[in-house]
This record gives C-alpha cells, sequence and structure tokens, in this order.
C-alpha cells in the first residue's frame, strides 16, 4: 500500500480549511451522513434552520428551539435536518463541549443554498459571465504569472467542453421541450464566446509560449458554437419556415401548461377572445328551479288506446292551443314597441331565474307559425361580472313586417 506523503505544517492546515468548507457547503445536500437530498422539500428545511439561526443572534439555538422557529415543518424533520447539518459541520456547539446545547451556524451553507437557487432560475448564466469577468482580471494583473495562464486556459477549456458535450446530447438524443427546458446557457451565447476570446487573446499575448493552451481553448469554443448552431437549428425546424417560436407542437404546450405559473398562461391568452362560459348558479338556485319546474298534483296518464281506427276527431272536439296567451305575452313584452332587445328584456325580468322563463316564453313565440313574431340573434355579447346574469348574447325580438332599416329603432 502506498503510503501518504506526509506535508509540511502550512499545506496540511491549508487543506483541512478546504476540507471543512467543503463539508459545511454540501452539508445542505445531505439527506444524512455519506447520502445526498432526493427530496427538494428537505433543502427548503435547511434553509429554514439557517434562517433561524440568523434570527437567533449570538447566542445561538438549542435544537429544541430550531424546531419551535421552524414548526411548519414536521419536528422529527427539523431535528433529523439538524443532526445532518451538525454532522456536516454546518452547524457546531457553542463551546464544544458534551453537555453543550447552544449551537451555532455557519455562513457557508446559506451561501451555498442561495447559489444554488439562482443557478435553477437562471440556468448558470449570471455565474458564468463573472468567472469570465474574474479569468479576465486574474490574467491582467501585473503580479500574474504564466502558470495563472494555464490554470485559467484550463479552467475555461472545461466549462466550454462541459457546455458543448451537454448541449451536444441534447440535440442528439433529447425531445425538442427538453431541449427547450434545458439550454439556458444557449441564449446570449455570444458574449460568452466573445468574454472568453479576450481572456484568450490576453493569455497568449502575455505568454506566447502557451500557444498548445491556447488552442485547447479555442478548439472547445468552437465545439461549443457548433452545439449551439445545432441546438438553435434543431429548435427552429420544429417551427417550421415562419420562425415563429410561439408555433410549437400540441407537446411543446402542454409541457408548458403543467409547468407555468398563472401569471404565464394568462399571458398566452390575453390576444385571444373566447365563447363565454355558461352562466353559474348557486345549488339553491338549481333546487329552487328544479322545485318550481315540477308539476303539481299526480301525473295524468293518458287514456287507452281501441283497437278501431281512428276515423278523425270526434264531434266538437276542438285541440288546445296557447296562441291567444302566447300573442298576449309577447304584447306585453313589446308594449307600445316594435322591436326590443334581448339584454333589455333580461334587464327588465331583474334576475337570471325570471329572465330564463322570459327567454323560454320569447322562443315560444318565435317558434308558433301563427304568430307574427320572430326572434333574430346577433353576434354581440354583453359582458358584466356584476350583474345577474353575467353574460347576455345579443338579439331582437320583434313583430313580424319590420324593414331591416327599422331593425334597432327600438333598441336600448
Amino acid at each position: 500500500m502506498t503510503e501518504t506523503p506526509e506535508l509540511p505544517l502550512a499545506e496540511a492546515v491549508g487543506e483541512a480549511a478546504v476540507l471543512r468548507v467543503y463539508q459545511q457547503v454540501f452539508a445542505v445536500l445531505a439527506r444524512e451522513a455519506g447520502a445526498m437530498i432526493a427530496d427538494p422539500a428537505l433543502v427548503d428545511v435547511d434553509e429554514a434552520i439557517l434562517g433561524a439561526f440568523a434570527d437567533a443572534g449570538t447566542e445561538g439555538l438549542a435544537i429544541e428551539q430550531a424546531v419551535l422557529a421552524c414548526r411548519q415543518f414536521r419536528p422529527g424533520l427539523v431535528q433529523r435536518r439538524f443532526e445532518v447539518l451538525r454532522e456536516y459541520g454546518a452547524i457546531s456547539r457553542l463551546v464544544d463541549r458534551p453537555s453543550e446545547r447552544f449551537h451555532r451556524a455557519a455562513f457557508a451553507p446559506y451561501v451555498m443554498l442561495l447559489f444554488l437557487r439562482r443557478m435553477a432560475a437562471q440556468g448558470g448564466q449570471s455565474e458564468l459571465h463573472q468567472l469570465l469577468a474574474m479569468e479576465h482580471l486574474s490574467v491582467k494583473a501585473e503580479n500574474a504569472t504564466a502558470a495563472d495562464g494555464v490554470a485559467s486556459a484550463h479552467r475555461l477549456t472545461k466549462v466550454f467542453r462541459l457546455l458543448a458535450n451537454e448541449l451536444g446530447i441534447l440535440v442528439a438524443g433529447s425531445p425538442v421541450e427538453t431541449l427547450r427546458d434545458n439550454a439556458q446557457l444557449l441564449w446570449g451565447n455570444r458574449e460568452l464566446i466573445s468574454q472568453t476570446e479576450e481572456v484568450h487573446a490576453t493569455v497568449l499575448k502575455k505568454w506566447p509560449e502557451l500557444g498548445r493552451d491556447c488552442a485547447a481553448l479555442r478548439i472547445a469554443l468552437a465545439a461549443y458554437g457548433d452545439a449551439v448552431e445545432s441546438a438553435a437549428s434543431r429548435l427552429l425546424e420544429q417551427v417550421g419556415a415562419t420562425r415563429a417560436l410561439g408555433l410549437l407542437p400540441p407537446e411543446a404546450w402542454l409541457s408548458f401548461a403543467r409547468s407555468a405559473d398563472e401569471e404565464k398562461l394568462a399571458a398566452v391568452l390575453d390576444q385571444f377572445v373566447f365563447d363565454a362560459p355558461a352562466p353559474w348558479f348557486s345549488p339553491q338556485a338549481l333546487m329552487e328551479a328544479v322545485e318550481s319546474g315540477r308539476p303539481v298534483g299526480p301525473p295524468r296518464m293518458a287514456p287507452p288506446r281501441t283497437d278501431v281506427t281512428d276515423t278523425g276527431p270526434e264531434t266538437g272536439g276542438e285541440m288546445v292551443d296557447d296562441a291567444e296567451d302566447l300573442r298576449a305575452l309577447a304584447e306585453l313584452i313589446l308594449g307600445e314597441r316594435n322591436e326590443v332587445r334581448i339584454p333589455e328584456i333580461l334587464n327588465e325580468a331583474g334576475d337570471w331565474l325570471a329572465g330564463r322563463r322570459v327567454l323560454a316564453t320569447v322562443t315560444s313565440i318565435h317558434q308558433h307559425p301563427a304568430l307574427g313574431y320572430e326572434l333574430i340573434w346577433e353576434d354581440g355579447l354583453r359582458i358584466e361580472p356584476g350583474a345577474s346574469p353575467s353574460w347576455v348574447s345579443d338579439g331582437i325580438f320583434r313583430r313580424l313586417g319590420i324593414s331591416r332599416d327599422d331593425d334597432h329603432s327600438g333598441a336600448g
């Protein structure tokens, strides 16, 4: 077994410090010692615990106080995450003794949480721009050495190789929805490439002997540019020759509908007009309508039919016709007017329960062949959310024989 070389004291202390910060940073992702978080909700628990320590001040918190401060989560869950954070060094005792109840928290885990949330929201664009700006300042410094130039070129080469590989895999084998959702680094790529080319030019100008390292960086940049072009071409191919990214296949709209919030969903429909929905009724109104529509008394049974062939109506028998009643209702609705608009009729009715009976009557009058009235529906639609009913289609009820030039003479 190969023996580990002994490190000078200064180097050992430095590496121990790096390890300690590393453990603190990744403690927010640990489900338990030696494992990683599988449920994103646990990140919210860690953030709440660290927020409680921030509010506690210099006196720190006991585990019971942390559970109370995070009471929006289950106490057992908070206790387990508290122990994991303590195991990784993100939380430690105020005084290093077994009987100490109060703890303090390091700031590195919370900074890591902020970093992760911004990475998830922006895809790492701002972080990558900041990295390029810092690399450029590093190699431009007067005390920078060739080793600094090599390290910077190697770091950026790895970054753009990884970016090119990720985009290439998405283009080659992933659905277009996955490509759109995970290609945040595709947009704004010209600025990324320009910043990297500035770093490349500075390194090559200051240290010409680093030509091979700079060539590897140029190759990585070219691969990234090719992957960007391929990804953009595939996205444009999905929307046809119009190059309108709004004309997406149904699968894209389904993915958007599942993942978008209410404001984004509403913005899509800003320029669209749909038929108004059916009026909404309360259960009490429905019960009242059903009760009022039920026949009073037992239903009438039809008399038994005889075997004798019916030769016609019996002498003195007449068919019952409600034409006169309907005519009287029509004259009551019209009054002195030759025509009246449907919204006006409903306004006079007062509410929807009375208005629906008026509409049924008007429709019956219109359909009766012996009456000289007609009901004409038009394209207009009145919408008043606070009214009853909340929407009314436009139309006219009038006497027959009115010329089209006089159709709106009685409009309200």
